[in-house]
Order: structure tokens, then C-alpha cells, then sequence
């Protein structure tokens, strides 16, 4: 039952909250993402992990007060391809910036001893 003065109804805030707290995340993993200040990915990490936690607070206090239904339970075979999916990509992914890092030291140190010589030169 909803009081005659609320704005609405404590489920419709809540979902609306929710929402909210889901958006900031991705903006936040966004930020963090794109930023090339440590620090600056820092901060923007730290709002994540808040934001999360703030979430899945909300989520859990919804559920409880079945205010939110879950979707159906996914298989847990479904969880493991995704999950080794996301794994081989991550493997794959470190792999191709350690060969980058390591072909792209010889081309700098090359650049290097090249501008070396034509100060020698002059």
C-alpha cells in the first residue's frame, strides 16, 4: 500500500535505483577503462567496487522482500563454456601485449641508437 504522499511505490524506486546503480557501473568500468592516469583508473576503480557492492546490496534486500525475480537458473554447463570462453580469450589476449611489449623494445631502442649516431655524425 502506498501513502498518499509517496512519490511511488517503494518497489518502483527500487527498481529505478537498481537501474540507476546498474548504469553507473558500466560508466564507471568505462572511465576506468579509457583512462590513462593510474591514478585518475584508480579512482574510477574504487566507484566500481563501491557501486557493485551497493548493487548487489539492493539486489539481495529486493529479493528478500520479493520485490525482484530472478531469471531461471542458468546451466551450469552453459556457465563453464562462457567461463573457459572468457578464459582463452584472456590467455590469448595477455599473450598478443607480452609479443607486443616485446617486439616493440627493439624498434624503440633501435630509434634510440639511430638518433644516437646522427648526433655522432654531427
Amino acid at each position: 500500500m502506498t501513502p498518499a504522499n509517496q512519490f511511488m511505490p517503494d518497489e518502483d524506486l527500487a527498481y529505478t535505483v537498481l537501474a540507476d546503480l546498474k548504469r553507473v557501473t558500466r560508466e564507471y568500468a568505462t572511465a576506468a577503462t579509457e583512462s590513462v592516469c593510474p591514478t585518475v583508473r584508480q579512482q574510477f576503480t574504487q566507484l566500481l567496487n563501491v557501486t557493485l557492492q551497493m548493487q548487489g546490496e539492493l539486489y539481495t534486500t529486493m529479493q528478500s522482500a520479493n520485490m525482484y525475480n530472478a531469471s531461471s537458473p542458468t546451466l551450469r554447463q552453459e556457465i563453464d563454456k562462457n567461463l573457459k570462453t572468457y578464459q582463452d580469450t584472456q590467455t590469448k589476449t595477455q599473450q598478443f601485449v607480452q609479443q607486443t611489449k616485446q617486439n616493440a623494445i627493439p624498434a624503440w631502442q633501435q630509434q634510440q641508437q639511430n638518433a644516437q649516431q646522427q648526433m655522432q655524425q654531427h
